[in-house]
């Protein structure tokens, strides 16, 4: 495929390859040789968000970064059903169309219940996780975040994420604890997939999802023990706006054993701490 004319070859200098899924075009990185890590994007982000961990770690390691249908340059279609549940399901695809083994799978934001769901069926085929503000359970319990997602499931949430892009943004600059780091050039990188009301539906979708998903989530959780035995790095930016800190407090309660580096940034803790992040995976693994 060829690149868009907005996208900084500099910025973002990876090669472009497609998976024809049944729903559309998936386009994903794949960069360097050697041991396999996976990265797993939330909304309203995709591939981009993992740049500087990509340029970093490929040195050494091949680096897959999917773009779920509906996000950055894979296709947008209108009849996919945009749940996590469905999203996990083509990153299976992925992973086994290309035949990954041993995989180090790093997470973010709804990356996380999409991705641990491959590591919840594929266990074996998972050799370390990396966790970035992210989880794996039922929301209900979050007063705040259900509020909200039943809100946005109404007709003018609706109008806000798709007429007005609310999630690229404003929700998205929300994301920063220091604003600086979200460049003019940067949040364009984000908005311009993301340019009507067709290209949006997948961020609503995800937000809606935060309730509406909730059983789905909670499935996830009831087979946790799974994933004991699998070595964890937990990454956690602790000025996060978007997600409460108990949920890495529920990840640690869990999982005691994981190791866990706090860092002073917002929920995109691998744009703000971009070399930091590459530096830990590397180490870990």
């Amino acid at each position: 495929m060829k690149s868009p004319k907005w996208l900084d070859r500099i910025l973002y200098p990876f090669a472009h390859h497609t998976l024809e899924l049944q729903a559309g075009q998936m386009h994903y990185v794949d960069e360097g040789q050697g041991e396999p890590i996976v990265f797993v994007h939330g909304t309203p982000t995709w591939s981009f968000v993992w740049r500087q961990q990509i340029k970093a770690l490929s040195r050494t390691h091949r680096c897959i970064a999917p773009d779920h249908l509906g996000f950055g340059l894979s296709d947008k279609p209108d009849d996919f059903a945009y749940t996590p549940e469905a999203h996990a399901h083509n990153l299976e695809q992925l992973i086994d169309h290309l035949q990954l083994r041993d995989i180090t799978l790093v997470v973010h934001d709804f990356g996380g219940p999409i991705g641990l769901s491959y590591a919840l069926k594929h266990p074996e085929n998972v050799k370390r996780l990396v966790i970035l503000n992210t989880w794996m359970w039922s929301l209900e319990d979050e007063a705040q975040i259900m509020k909200i997602s039943g809100f946005l499931n109404s007709g003018i949430g609706r109008f806000l994420y798709l007429n007005l892009g609310f999630s690229p943004r404003l929700l998205l600059p929300r994301g920063y604890h220091q604003k600086r780091h979200l460049s003019k050039d940067v949040h364009q990188h984000y908005l311009k997939p993301l340019s009507n009301s067709r290209s949006r539906m997948g961020t609503w979708h995800f937000a809606i999802s935060l309730k509406e998903s909730g059983p789905w989530f909670a499935s996830l959780w009831e087979q946790h023990e799974k994933l004991r035995a699998i070595p964890k790095l937990i990454l956690w930016g602790e000025k996060d706006k978007l997600l409460p800190l108990s949920l890495l407090e529920q990840w640690q309660n869990t999982f005691p054993e994981a190791k866990v580096k706090r860092l002073e940034a917002g929920h995109f803790v691998q744009e703000e701490k971009g070399g930091e992040i590459a530096d830990a995976i590397k180490d870990f693994i």
